[in-house]
């Protein structure tokens, strides 16, 4: 289609969701806070006095806004776009939409833009007014929903809709709608949904000062804040932030008419010259993309396309986890040598949102991302991790987010406490997984560990006099936990017992030996991350490079063209070398 303003190449995304609460809240809602909060008497708030109420009592309440009674109290007043604008949009959805397919509309209306020609399977309107809807001709049923009720990270809050959702359509279509989304990205996500793979998802949108004089009460801060160019790109950033690399092909369009009245800078010439241009057509604009096919089975080829494809719409996981830990679990699956417990792990990777909302509370210099990313895949690459409530809470006691218990956790830590960080992780992600098997074996073998601790270490600083502490808790505990810990067919490895005769049998080189390897094997895996990370920042680049380039045909053949449109003839003509045309008053 033409008007392409940015390719899907061109975006550029920072790691985590970049906005407030506030950016999506309307000046009414920010008021009703700010106001919330008066000033206080000082010597009050010094002493850790509260600030009083706004309303005189103990708790202030934040003033939510009912999209449902507003746009009822609405549906009289039409958009009634221009019709350069609206011819803009329905040609846009021409190059997209074909006839038999099936389509849902959110925030439908009264009109639809479609082209007239078209002729759908169906057409699925999900609106706030009825009455609107039963006026717009091309809709076929239509549906009431609030779709600023959300369920936070998951989607828009109705069953009705859920239902509706899994349908499957080919296109969903969001016009005129995303200045008035208190929650975009669940929205973006419930669209996702709702489309088959390979369907598009197409959201128009008008300049910000299109309609202010009819619905600026709805409008959220974002749209207020923001000029038409930062629109396209938080636009895009919800397509991002709702199913990621489940997008595919994410593009934006200005698809403004070509005598579009220009958006000002704010200073007196612009907003003289936005008073002149009164009788133009505002700008119109596009963002869409495609949903990506899903893998059903593991690719043995390409594991990590299949788990990332599984993380796509993921709550509890920042984009920045996804990429983090995708690899890391690709290589925890090809570790595994049965193909049962392949299957078992693949099973499991839906439990990875209960591991990370536990994680997002640690503390990140203490425990970075990579290390949570490294114990989320140790953990899922066990086979009897299942992700049950008890191996949970047992995880958050072993990383301090709960008081651990006496007779395990808190012995544990006090025993283990030289070991670094990542040495812990590794020791935490082989302990969790042995909770909540209901096996009384196991349950023996847990026990035989805390009290197998102290022993263990006694005998490793009598044989190793000159090794260090963080050594010897490392080597002994898992020495320990590889022998006594998991349990198969009803017994572990080795009772307690058992593996005091072993260890008491083995020498001071033996242990450094078994010691020196244990660092080499961490020593590799980290060497096989530094290349996988050097490998993927050179295609980054190179990519980069590639877009530059492109960037810079694109300057210079602008700057070097012989002919040019003429808005005022409606002509190409030929150029001027330097400034351009000269438009009356410049």
């Amino acid at each position: 289609a033409p008007g392409l303003r940015v390719g899907a190449n061109a975006w550029k995304w920072p790691p985590v969701w970049p906005y407030d609460g506030n950016f999506f809240k309307r000046e009414v809602e920010m008021n009703a806070k700010a106001n919330a909060n008066p000033l206080a008497n000082p010597m009050q708030m010094m002493m850790g006095g509260d600030a009083p109420d706004a309303n005189g009592g103990e708790n202030s309440t934040d003033v939510s806004f009912d999209s449902l009674k507003f746009w009822g109290e609405k549906s009289e007043v039409r958009t009634e776009l221009d019709e350069r604008v609206a011819e803009k949009i329905t040609n846009h959805y021409s190059f997209y939409l074909r006839d038999g397919m099936s389509v849902l509309e959110l925030g439908a209306a009264d009109n639809s833009y479609l082209p007239p020609t078209l002729k759908l399977n169906k057409h699925v309107g999900v609106g706030a007014v009825q009455s609107q809807m039963d006026a717009n001709p091309s809709i076929t049923s239509s549906l009431i929903v609030d779709l600023n009720n959300v369920i936070d990270d998951d989607g828009v809050d109705s069953a009705e809709f859920g239902e509706l959702c899994d349908e499957g359509f080919d296109a969903v279509i969001m016009a005129n709608t995303i200045d008035f989304l208190n929650h975009p990205r669940e929205v973006f996500k419930s669209s996702w949904r709702a489309l088959k793979p390979g369907g598009v998802m197409i959201v128009p949108f008008l300049a910000k000062d299109a309609y202010a004089d009819k619905f600026d009460e709805a409008f959220t801060k974002q749209w207020r804040d923001m000029t038409d160019d930062q629109h396209m790109w938080v636009c895009g950033s919800f397509f991002q932030f709702s199913a990621g690399e489940g997008w595919d092909g994410l593009k934006g369009f200005d698809i403004s008419p070509d005598d579009a009245r220009k958006e000002g800078d704010g200073n007196m010439l612009s907003k003289l010259q936005q008073n002149n241009d009164s009788d133009k057509p505002c700008g119109a604009f596009v963002v869409q993309a495609k949903k990506k096919f899903m893998e059903e089975e593991v690719d043995e080829n390409d594991v990590e396309g299949f788990i990332s494809s599984r993380l796509w719409m993921m709550p509890a996981l920042e984009d920045r986890d996804k990429k983090l830990v995708a690899p890391r679990l690709a290589r925890a699956y090809d570790a595994l040598t049965s193909q049962d417990d392949k299957d078992r792990m693949v099973q499991h990777l839906g439990s990875l949102p209960k591991i990370y909302a536990s994680l997002i509370k640690m503390d990140q210099f203490a425990f970075t991302f990579s290390m949570q990313a490294q114990l989320a895949a140790d953990l899922l690459g066990d086979p009897d991790f299942e992700g049950n409530d008890l191996q949970v809470n047992n995880m958050k006691m072993g990383l301090g987010l709960r008081k651990p218990s006496k007779d395990f956790w808190a012995p544990v830590g006090k025993l283990t406490a030289a070991m670094t960080p990542e040495e812990k992780v590794n020791l935490l992600s082989y302990i969790v997984p042995r909770f909540g098997s209901g096996d009384a074996a196991q349950d023996e073998a847990l026990e035989a560990f805390v009290s197998g601790l102290e022993p263990t270490f006694a005998v490793i600083r009598s044989k190793c006099p000159t090794m260090k502490e963080r050594d010897v808790q490392l080597l002994g505990s898992e020495l320990l936990a590889s022998e006594v810990l998991k349990v198969r067919n009803g017994a572990p490895s080795s009772t307690r017992q058992e593996f005091a005769v072993w260890l008491g049998a083995l020498s001071e080189v033996d242990l450094e030996f078994i010691l020196t390897k244990r660092k080499s094997f961490k020593d590799d895996a980290n060497q096989e991350l530094e290349t996988f990370k050097e490998e993927r920042d050179a295609e980054t680049k190179r990519v980069e490079d590639r877009r530059e380039k492109i960037q810079e045909q694109v300057m210079a053949a602008r700057e070097n063209r012989s002919v040019v449109f003429n808005p005022r003839t409606g002509k190409m003509e030929e150029a001027e070398k330097k400034g351009g045309f000269q438009f009356p008053g410049f």
